[in-house]
Parts: structure tokens; C-alpha cells; sequence
């Protein structure tokens, strides 16, 4: 999920910023002190999207920056459990497939990545038995958040796509027109069903 979160802190400006005007040398500050930044509790910085205000700078005896008290808002994107998300294949391997979720990557193990026997194919695919659908590098995604581990400098996201609206965005498209092929028949055949046979027709009349 996307937060927009409020912070106070104070904020370290180097000295190679001095010139610039405090509004100004404060915000390139915060921007790279948060390119790509990330905490358990507050998620993976995407953004600093305002500075609120700066309070009077303050030097530190044997630290040449200056310190500004000041209060800003961050976009973050802190994955959760079950939410869906949307990215882009971009590395395939035997044991399943990296994707790319924008602020961060998930991983779809093989047995995840769609319902059918899957196998790593020589052309660097994973593809479904039963159903010869492939997955490579560069595919447009659908997924959905089944792990969360905080252990290192980013979670790690395990992802799964062998639910009903999950998947590649072209087997997406073509469950969902098979689904309506299927309920057009069975309206058909439910219509056809009702219609009184013409012999039963005549007899009723001659009664």
C-alpha cells in the first residue's frame, strides 16, 4: 500500500549545499538522504513530496554541516500480505521468476508462477505443460503478496500468480473472454431448454 506519511527530523545538510538558499539546499538534502530509502515501519521512500517547514540551522563543533530542524512528507509504498500488485518480468531462472514492482522486487517461485506443471525451457521461458502458456522477461504482470521477510536492507516479497485474476495480463484477457464465451453458451443452451417441445404444443391445444 501507498502511505503519505508526515516526519519531523532534523535534517544534515552538507556543506556542498551551502550556497544554495535553505529551502532549497534542505529539499536536494532530503532527496538524497530517501533515494532509495527504506524502513520496516515506514516502507520504501518513493518520494519527498513537500517540505512543511525549516527551523533556524544549527552547527555541530567538529561536524561541518548544518542541522535544520524541519517537518516534511514522504510517499512510501510498504508492501503487505494479500495486497495485489502489479510490475514486469524482468529475470527469469529455473527456480521461478524476478519481478519488478516499481520501489522494489518480488519473487514468484516456479510452482507460483501459473496452475500447470511448469518447466524452465532452453529459450530462458518458464512454460505450462497442459497449457503451453510461457512466461519470459519483459511480460506484464498481475500478482499477489503471500510473504513478507525483513531480514537485510529490503524485504523480501514472495509472490503468487495461480489464483483467478492472476497472472500474465494476456492470460488475464483471455480467461476473462473464455468466462464470457462460457456464460453466453450456457445462457444459450438454459433458453433452448425452456422452450416447449411443438408436439407437446398441439396436444395441450386439442385437450
Amino acid at each position: 500500500m501507498f502511505y503519505l506519511t508526515e516526519v519531523e527530523d532534523y535534517v544534515r545538510v552538507e556543506p556542498k549545499l551551502f550556497g544554495l538558499p535553505t529551502a532549497q539546499s534542505v529539499r536536494e538534502q532530503l532527496e538524497e538522504t530517501y533515494a532509495d530509502y527504506y524502513e520496516k515501519e515506514i516502507g520504501k521512500v518513493v518520494a519527498v513530496v513537500d517540505v512543511l517547514s525549516i527551523g533556524e540551522g544549527v552547527i555541530i563543533p567538529g561536524d561541518g554541516a548544518a542541522y535544520y530542524k524541519s517537518s516534511f512528507k514522504i510517499l512510501a509504498w510498504k508492501p503487505e500480505v494479500q495486497e495485489l500488485v502489479y510490475g514486469k518480468i524482468d529475470e527469469i531462472t529455473n527456480f521461478g521468476a524476478f519481478i519488478n514492482l516499481g520501489s522494489m522486487r518480488g519473487m514468484i517461485h516456479i510452482s507460483q508462477t501459473m496452475d500447470d506443471y511448469v518447466t524452465f525451457s532452453d529459450s530462458g521461458a518458464l512454460s505450462g505443460k497442459t497449457s503451453a502458456r510461457t512466461l519470459k522477461a519483459g511480460d506484464l504482470c498481475v500478482a499477489r503478496i503471500v510473504a513478507l521477510s525483513h531480514k537485510g536492507d529490503e524485504p523480501k516479497i514472495g509472490l503468487t500468480m495461480r489464483q483467478p485474476g492472476l497472472g500474465k495480463i494476456e492470460w488475464i484477457k483471455e480467461d476473462k473472454n473464455k468466462e464470457e464465451a462460457d456464460a453466453k453458451k450456457a445462457a444459450k443452451a438454459e433458453k433452448s431448454d425452456k422452450k416447449p417441445a411443438k408436439g407437446k404444443e398441439k396436444k395441450e391445444k386439442k385437450k
